[in-house]
This record gives C-alpha cells, structure tokens and sequence, in this order.
C-alpha cells in the first residue's frame, strides 16, 4: 500500500512540472526547473527527462541533453527516443548511430528494451547523414524485426536513405510495399531520380503522382535545368502557372536559369514582377538569379538597376553584375564597379575575375588585365583556371603581345584546350604573324583533327601575306579530310 502511495506521490510531482516544462522555450529557465526536479528528487525520472531532452532539442543543447540522459540509471525506451532524436536534429548522426546500439544491447534483461516506430525514423535519418547504406540496411532489417510492418514515417525515411545513397532499386522496393503512400513518399523517390539525371523515370512518376506538391514542381523544374533542358524546365513551370499554383524561392531560383539560356524575357519579367509583389526580392538567391536572366537577355540596365535595389549583396551577386557590364561592351563601369566591391570589403572569387579579365579584353586594358591576373595568387590565394588563362591569352593576342600569350600558355599549371590555342591563332591572323599560328595549329590539330575551320582559318594567314604554295599545300589537306 505505502508503495503504491509513493508511486501516486511521483506521479502527482512529475503532473506538477508537465505544464512548466511544456512552455520553456529557454535553457535558463530549464536550469531552474531542473534543480527543482533534483531537489525533490525525481531526476531519475524518465517522463521528465524526456520532456527536459525536447526542451534542449529545441535550443540544440546537445551536450547539456547527453548529461541529462547518462545521469538515468534505467532509461526507458521513451527516453532513448528522445536523445536519439536530439542527435539526429543536430547533425550528430554517428552519436545518434552509438546510442541506437547501446540500447539494442541495454542490460535489462526483465525489462528489455525495444526499439518501436518512433525509434526508427531517427536512426534511418542518421544513416543517410552520414551516407552510410550498409549500416542503413542493416537498420532496415532490425525494422522489418522489431517495428512495425508498415509505417509510413518509417518507409519515408527510408526512401530518403536509399536515395541519398543513390540506391533506388531499394528505394522503388520500399515504395511500391508501403500500405499509405504520402505527398513525402512520392517526392522522396522522384528526387532521388532527378539527382542522378534519370529525367525520364522522374516525368513518368510525377504524372503518376495523386497530389504533386511544391516540392515535386521544384524537383522537375531543377532537374530539367540541370541536365540543359531548358524548354522542359520552363514548359513545367508553365503548367504550374496555368493551374494557379504559386511557385517559391527555390523554384523561382531553379527556373530563371532556363529563361536565361532561352532567352525567355517575358517569364522572367512575370517572375520579377510576382517576387516583387509577394516580397521575395528580400532573397539575395532570387534576385542574383534576376539579374543574370536580364543580363544574358541582353537587358543589362534592368540588372543594374536591381542591383543597385538590393538590400544585401554577396559575392554572387557582384560577380554576376561585373560578368553581365562587362559582355555588353560596359568594360569601364565593369571595372569601377570590382573598386566598389573592394571598397565594400567584399571578396572576390574566381567568377569575379573572369568578369574583370573580360571586362579587360574588351576595353584593351592590357596593363590592368595582367595586373588583375597576378592579384588573383598574390592577394586573394585564388589559383587561376585554365578560363583565367585563356581570358589573359585573348587580351594579350587581341593587343599584338603574341609572343607574351605564347609565353603565358606555356607556363599553365595544366594542360591548355583547343579554346586557348584557338584565341591564338585567331590573334595569329588579325596580326600576321605566322610563326605563332604554326604552332597553334600543330596544337589544334591534335586536339582537335576534325576541325577543317582550323585549317581554313590557317590557309587565310597564309593568303593574307601571299604564301600561295602553302594556300595550296592547305586546301589541298582540308580535301582530304572532307
């Protein structure tokens, strides 16, 4: 009897903290009830840790949640649960992985532990965090063991495993036997198919899908734009538009790329007009999308004009800026513009430079353009590519300096492509100089032994100073070819 009083007693202290622990938000205040709980003392208690580990969940007080947790000498499954999920939400998958065995394994024999439904979701989100398919397997075995034989948490989370490991043979097996299939089951698998490009699977399941969402627009519309199919990408984001359902940032970012390569000015101004009236120009991801559309649509004071609108600006968004001035022809205020991103304290990266090189070719600055090109190593630690490169041979063969972008090819860290020998030999003609052109051409014809414009463009050197026996000795070849 006096049992049974003391166990009404706890029960009637843990009611007591329930609406308090309910309405902490803060791990100050958590601290206070947790001393109270000490005191009385009750900090064996399960039910109360369990709700004092959703109050560190929240915060993402990990550590302060493990204390908790390895103070209960006998923690229940409820309370493996909860430290478990607090692992998962906080990216700690490995520790959540840990805990997962050790409660396998918990030495309670009368009272074993089993992991339920609520266990496995959490632990299947570990696994695809840390990409580990084989330890995931093994947990769906456990599954198919201890939980129950369909639940569509569970199932969800394990698509979403087998496809973040590109597995989804498996992952279409766990969707064709779930009992419910949701909006999050029919999304998982077609993302997995969009992330490896399987386009075709993907539009089969998505017509096939009961209720596509957001999420299955968006994965569509980027998929498509990944792959360069940008008629695809635009035609779904149309059909999205004609049955009224409003799109969002990501399927905003995802598909002004595709209006940009199509040269699709009007979608892109509807896109503008509707995040300007649904205030998403706040979004530095949507507006540096904007601007590139208008740029690469030929529209380059509509860019400006945005730029100079927004509220925040990162990298991306001057860089793009600097890249749109600069292939209008607006080199000088592409330059002015890279001092004003100095000033503003605002790194550069290697986007940024090809924009400032390009800038430099076009307007002639072959001083600034080495000069820039140096900078990249000496004050930004930024290893030129082989498009640095090849910007820094146009400039300098575009200027007569033939022999200095000779020079410059031949101290690339890697190998030089057909673009840089061909920037060569073009400057090669607007400057008859032969020699050079020999030896870009020796170089083309190995990278590229098909081209028959290499050698026209070699056979019209060679006219342009009256070596007719070489004309002769080309044409001859270019027939061989064909």
């Amino acid at each position: 009897m006096s049992r049974r009083i003391k166990a009404l007693t706890i029960r009637e202290l843990e009611n007591v903290f329930v609406p308090t622990l309910r309405n902490c938000t803060k791990m100050a205040e958590l601290k206070k009830i947790h001393a109270h709980i000490v005191k009385l003392p009750l900090s064996q208690s399960n039910f109360l840790v369990t709700k004092m580990l959703d109050v560190c969940d929240y915060n993402g007080e990990v550590g302060y949640a493990r204390l908790l947790f390895q103070q209960v000498f006998e923690p229940n499954v409820f309370l493996f649960n909860a430290m478990i999920r607090v692992y998962t939400h906080n990216d700690v998958n490995s520790l959540a992985l840990t805990l997962y065995k050790q409660m396998l394994r918990h030495p309670l024999s009368e009272n074993p532990i089993f992991p339920d439904k609520f266990t496995f979701p959490f632990v299947v989100k570990s696994c695809a965090g840390l990409l580990c398919q084989d330890l995931g397997r093994q947990v769906h075995a456990q599954l198919c063991k201890f939980g129950p034989k369909s639940h569509s948490i569970t199932d969800n989370a394990l698509i979403d495993m087998y496809t973040k490991c590109d597995n989804l043979t498996d992952a279409q097996k766990v969707f064709e036997n779930m009992d419910e299939r949701d909006a999050i089951s029919w999304n998982c698998l077609l993302s997995g198919h969009v992330k490896l490009g399987q386009m075709r699977r993907a539009r089969t399941l998505f017509e096939e899908m009961p209720n596509k969402t957001i999420v299955s627009w968006t994965a569509m519309i980027s998929g498509y734009t990944r792959i360069g199919c940008y008629a695809e990408a635009l035609g779904i984001f149309r059909q999205m538009q004609m049955l009224g359902i409003e799109p969002d940032e990501i399927s905003i970012v995802s598909v002004l790329p595709a209006c940009a390569q199509l040269g699709a000015l009007e979608v892109g101004k509807w896109i503008h007009i509707y995040s300007d009236k649904n205030g998403l120009l706040r979004s530095t991801c949507i507006c540096n999308a904007l601007i590139e559309m208008y740029a690469k649509c030929g529209c380059i004071d509509p860019a400006l004009q945005l730029f100079n609108q927004m509220l925040e600006r990162d990298v991306i968004s001057w860089s793009t800026m600097i890249g749109g001035l600069a292939n209008h022809g607006r080199a000088h205020e592409a330059i002015e513009l890279f001092r004003v991103m100095h000033r503003s304290g605002i790194e550069p990266n290697g986007i940024t430079f090809l924009g400032l090189l390009s800038a430099c070719t076009h307007a002639g600055f072959w001083t600034e353009g080495l000069r820039y090109f140096d900078s990249m190593r000496k004050d930004y630690n930024i290893e030129p590519e082989v498009e640095h490169y090849g910007c820094l041979v146009d400039l300098l063969g575009r200027l007569g300096h033939l022999d200095q972008a000779l020079e410059a090819i031949k101290k690339m860290p890697m190998k030089s492509d057909a673009k840089i020998w061909g920037s060569l030999l073009n400057s090669s003609r607007t400057h008859c100089n032969v020699a050079i052109a020999v030896i870009a051409m020796e170089q083309l014809s190995e990278l590229e032994p098909d081209d028959i414009g290499n050698y026209v463009l070699l056979s019209n050197i060679y006219a342009d100073i009256g070596k007719w026996e070489s004309v002769s000795k080309i044409r001859k070849l270019i027939r061989n070819k064909t």
